[in-house]
């Protein structure tokens, strides 16, 4: 008897194989599980603790990037009545930012994001407060000025959320590719629903609620980034030479940052041509919803390209990627001969999917040249390139509105702007470091 039990289990198993022809309850979650396979980069970096909680805070200090122009040119302008004035404060912040920027994101470098990250917001938001009270009671046009040029103290938010992501993979270029897509796409999605809710919020309560919401919004999310102390990437320590060099220096950085310029002004161009272009067809309402189609495919090609195998060398991707923002660039020019504006809103969704590949592409190469001590100082100066490429290509296309035969045409400026950027890359792309991308684990 004995021996028979312990027989027993040597004969089961040729009894089993014929069990997995019967349906089985479990294949629909294996399909299922198939099904997100597609998603799996972004689950991917979403598990490592702590990503979650700083992405979200982020995101609501980012928002305000989108707004604080937009609340600070609706206030002006529906206070005094005029917006030449209006713009002249807006430019005289971005010109502070250009120069303040780097030099802020130089002290979280040295001294980290939660010890001059907070301080930082925490003038900054003064600085909109006192705008809001210099409108709100009629002060002089200069105190406009100063205050808002206090406003230039407001951290690279998206550039310390990239530094978290370049720390936490600094060993993983695959899933640093994944991050600066998703950021992309961030910085897209902020500055399509910024400007919205702040004409929202200006046009509905009182000139001044979008400032104010802003401010709000800034100072709470950039205080809970700043509590998320384990993801926050370590104080670089200080060279033994003294004042560490600037990322300037580097020579592979100046060609790129021209190239970021140059970008920048394919956006700034882009929106006021297109305001000028719905407002002579007597339809300025239609205007918004033109350029959230443009950010809107900008978003969805950044989320779409982070789930892309990044392969061959970096170099040769941003020269593709430009290539492709030069040639698409080319379809609002050629919708707006028509005269069709749906076809022009066309053109704009097709044309926005170009820039987000272009930045993230870009962003990595930013990453990859500056020194890991330098992070946050290497990508403000890409951030503030990009800032003053916007403000030449608005002058640039607001010079082209009133002077060539007819609005499309000035959609030439755009096109222009991206054909330079494919110059440039044309011809520095030899200078730039060309390793190849990792294979996706």
């Amino acid at each position: 008897m004995i021996l028979f039990l312990a027989a027993r289990p040597v004969t089961a198993p040729p009894v089993r194989p014929a069990r997995p022809v019967r349906p089985s309850p479990r294949r629909p979650r294996l399909r299922l599980r198939l099904r997100s396979r597609p998603l799996a980069p972004y689950r991917r970096i979403f598990a490592v603790p702590g990503t979650r909680a700083f992405t979200a805070a982020n995101l609501l200090a980012r928002l305000p990037m989108g707004m604080l122009s937009v609340s600070a040119v609706l206030m002006i302008a529906g206070s005094r009545g005029s917006y030449a004035l209006a713009g002249a404060v807006t430019a005289t912040g971005l010109a502070a930012t250009a120069l303040v920027g780097p030099w802020t994101a130089r002290l979280v470098d040295r001294h980290g994001q939660a010890r001059i990250a907070v301080p930082a917001t925490a003038l900054a938001v003064l600085g909109s407060l006192s705008l809001l009270l210099c409108v709100r009671h009629g002060a002089p046009d200069w105190t406009l000025f100063a205050s808002y040029a206090a406003t230039a103290t407001t951290p690279n938010t998206g550039g310390m959320s990239r530094a978290r992501w370049a720390h936490l993979f600094r060993d993983d270029p695959a899933a640093r590719h994944t991050a600066n897509s998703f950021e992309q796409a961030a910085d897209e999605l902020c500055f399509m629903l910024g400007p919205v809710l702040a004409t929202l919020l200006c046009t509905t309560l009182f000139p001044e609620a979008g400032t104010a919401v802003a401010a709000a919004l800034l100072l709470t999310g950039v205080l809970l980034f700043a509590a998320q102390r384990r993801t926050e990437p370590p104080v670089a320590p200080a060279p033994a030479t003294g004042r560490p060099r600037s990322p300037l220096r580097l020579p592979e950085l100046p060609p790129l940052l021209v190239t970021f310029l140059a970008t920048g002004a394919v956006f700034g161009s882009l929106e006021v041509v297109t305001i000028a272009f719905a407002d002579g067809h007597g339809i300025r309402t239609a205007a918004g919803g033109l350029l959230a189609l443009q950010a809107a495919g900008s978003c969805a090609a950044g989320l779409l390209y982070g789930l892309l195998r990044p392969s061959g060398r970096a170099g040769h991707r941003f020269l593709g990627c430009t290539a492709a923002m030069a040639a698409l660039m080319l379809l609002p020019l050629l919708a707006a001969a028509t005269g069709s504006l749906a076809a022009l809103a066309v053109a704009l969704l097709l044309a926005g999917m170009a820039t987000a590949p272009t930045m993230v592409t870009g962003m990595g190469l930013v990453q990859s040249l500056t020194p890991p001590g330098q992070l946050n100082e290497g990508m403000t100066l890409a951030v503030t390139a990009l800032l003053g490429g916007i403000a030449a290509g608005s002058a640039g296309g607001g010079w082209a509105v009133d002077h060539l035969a007819g609005t499309g045409a000035a959609y030439g400026v755009p096109a222009a702007a991206a054909a330079l950027a494919l110059t440039v890359t044309l011809l520095t792309a030899r200078r730039r470091p060309n390793r190849p991308a990792a294979p996706v684990s």
